[in-house]
């Protein structure tokens, strides 16, 4: 026998407060209010035929190919038609807004940071001895070892050990600051000397640097970045008032 349990607006709250997650979504309304009143200052529109490529692209994306897969999945996250308009919405009022306030700055900006935009290609190996890292250095340095050999063998990680260390196209935010210097200082193919941090000794091959090129995909990023910086200045000094019972 199914049992029915009822669940009222002050439970969701009340979980939502004992989930310790409150801050966060606090912070979430803030953004959107901060980026709403920005777009409408800025005078800044929503056409009916800019919300249906929205919301056409959100429904591909999250695979709702007819309107009974719509409905279930509106059902199952308890909103209503209203608010999947308000999500695409607030999708395109944020794309908008951010083209808006940078697009002419994207440029001088990737000027002044094209470094930041660099990757590397690399392959590491994190030891906990010092020792054997030069001895490994040197080793393939010499050529008695390949970079490989020394990844199957040292790394503990299954993935990364079938990889052979490879650990994709990483940039300088990606690194810890003593790793970054040396990786884009170097000059590919190199096996760089063994670099000492806080999570061990990295043994690390440089295989390629990649310039970076102001194509589609970094001009969107760029734009991300600086929306993204915005967005956290008009956060920090905002005073937050709400009227949650704190003893409930």
């Amino acid at each position: 026998m199914s049992q029915t349990i009822i669940i009222t607006n002050e439970d969701i709250l009340r979980q939502v407060k004992l989930s310790c997650k409150l801050p966060e979504i606090i912070e979430q309304i803030v953004t959107y209010k901060i980026i709403t009143s920005a777009a409408e200052e800025a005078g800044i529109k929503v056409e009916t035929e800019e919300l249906q490529k929205a919301a056409d692209l959100f429904r591909l994306m999250n695979k709702l190919n007819n309107a009974d897969g719509t409905w279930t999945w509106l059902e199952k996250h308890g909103l209503s038609l209203d608010d999947f308009e308000q999500i695409i919405f607030g999708g395109v009022i944020v794309g908008k807004l951010s083209q808006h306030l940078f697009t002419h700055k994207i440029e001088p900006y990737f000027f002044e940071h094209q470094l930041d935009y660099a990757g590397a290609v690399i392959y590491e190996v994190v030891l906990d001895d010092e020792d054997l890292a030069l001895e490994l250095f040197y080793a393939i340095k010499e050529g008695e070892m390949s970079f490989y050999d020394v990844a199957h063998k040292y790394t503990q990680d299954t993935e990364l050990r079938r990889k052979g260390g490879y650990l994709g196209i990483v940039r300088r935010h990606d690194l810890k600051p003593e790793v970054s210097a040396a990786v884009f200082a170097a000059t590919p193919p190199q096996i760089l000397k063994p670099i000492v941090t806080s999570k061990g000794i990295h043994l690390i091959l440089v295989e390629e640097i990649i310039q970076p090129k102001l194509d589609n995909k970094l001009r969107n990023q760029i734009i991300s970045d600086l929306f993204e910086e915005w967005i956290k200045q008009r956060i920090e000094p905002v005073k937050v008032v709400n009227n949650f019972d704190s003893g409930s």
